[in-house]
């Protein structure tokens, strides 16, 4: 007896766990790359504060992400 080995979603309106991760990992990488940008080539900070901020802001982006995503 073998079954299908698919994901199903958990409800109505609810988004695939793929789908959930995509979203969360995009927005962490846009915060973290718009932040660095912005440090490097417009404040003229330096590489190690760039990092630093993009760490933090990629970071704050992913728990706000996770958080919109489960709403």
């Amino acid at each position: 007896m073998t079954g299908s080995r698919t994901v199903h979603a958990a409800g109505p309106g609810s988004v695939s766990t793929m789908k959930h991760w995509r979203y969360i990992v995009l927005h962490t990488l846009a915060a973290a790359a718009f932040i660095f940008l912005l440090q490097r080539y417009v404040l003229h900070a330096s590489f190690e504060s760039c990092l630093l901020w993009a760490l933090v802001f990629g970071g704050c982006a992913a728990g706000l992400a996770y958080k919109q995503s489960n709403r």
